[in-house]
């Protein structure tokens, strides 16, 4: 097994008071496996990935990932999992501006204590693996949403890390580069054997794994094959892609107030209305492909 979680607890104090993000959550992922992490705000997603990852400390429980016991390593032996075990792929890219996409690339590799050739090398392969070649001498704020989160994903694998994890990979893109940053993710993990976790909202993202995992409440709730299968789908992931749809239909009736009121200009206005309309294309085919009317 990747990764094996038992009775995973994570409580969170905020002054007086308590939040449990997880209620003792158990999950088992097999090596080379590609899972996607769906469920509603606030369930649990991004608090387990950061936990696995070696971000955040469980508060009880048991988290081995590649024969490492993470509750059991300190503050140096975490840094030295992070940099060898996982590779981190955000919503938010966290990309730096102003270096080059090659750079972005090179950085872990610096932090690695690799040499020059070696990380020269390495990212030309990284570039090509995901489709930048051309692209190496140009900044973040040069590139397209998508061309900066598959930056990110070429950066993630700097290292050669045996495990990813993305959390919403998507959630910034349009329909189109949301695809394209799928299918190399998929690519990576099918081509090159990567175990990737990866919390999303997107239901056409979720298809591409393996399997789909629910959590809520701060424990798995379901676990269903995917690959094209025909599960039960849990009343709570409709009601997540409605509040997701209605969320989105908050954003364009705001998205047209600031257009009006010249806070945002017309170039700007379309590329997120465009970016906006195809994410809730997206989920209403979900809706529509479930059988349920919107």
């Amino acid at each position: 097994m990747a990764i094996v979680v038992k009775d995973l607890v994570k409580i969170y104090s905020l002054g007086s008071l308590e939040v449990q993000a997880l209620r003792g959550l158990d999950l088992t992922m097999e090596e080379g496996e590609m899972i996607a992490l769906i469920g509603p705000s606030g369930s649990g997603k991004t608090t387990l990935l950061n936990i696995i990852g070696g971000l955040d400390k469980a508060s009880a429980g048991s988290v081995r990932v590649f024969d490492k016991e993470l509750t059991r390593l300190g503050s140096g032996e975490l840094v030295e999992y992070r940099r060898s075990i996982v590779g981190h792929v955000f919503q938010t890219m966290n990309l730096i501006p102003t270096l080059t996409a090659a750079e972005n690339v090179e950085l872990p590799l610096v932090a690695l204590g690799a040499s020059k050739e070696e990380r020269k090398k390495r990212v030309e392969e990284l570039m090509q693996i995901v489709g930048l070649g051309d692209r190496m001498g140009h900044k973040p704020g040069e590139l397209s949403g998508g061309e900066q989160q598959r930056v990110a994903l070429a950066a993630a694998l700097a290292n050669d890390p045996p495990l990813i994890l993305a959390d919403e990979p998507t959630g910034e893109l349009d329909t189109a580069n949301a695809r394209i940053v799928v299918d190399y993710l998929s690519r990576v993990n099918k081509e090159m054997g990567k175990t990737i976790l990866m919390v999303t909202h997107d239901p056409a993202v979720s298809r591409v794994a393996d399997r789909i995992l629910r959590i809520q409440d701060g424990v798995i709730k379901a676990d269903s094959a995917s690959v094209g299968a025909e599960v039960d789908v849990p009343a709570s992931y409709v009601d997540m892609l409605r509040s997701r749809i209605e969320e989105i239909d908050r954003q364009l009736a705001d998205l047209d107030n600031s257009f009006r009121s010249g806070e945002i200009t017309g170039e700007g206005y379309v590329e997120r209305q465009t970016g906006l309309k195809g994410t809730r294309s997206v989920l209403g085919e979900e809706l529509h492909r479930l059988g349920i009317v919107h």
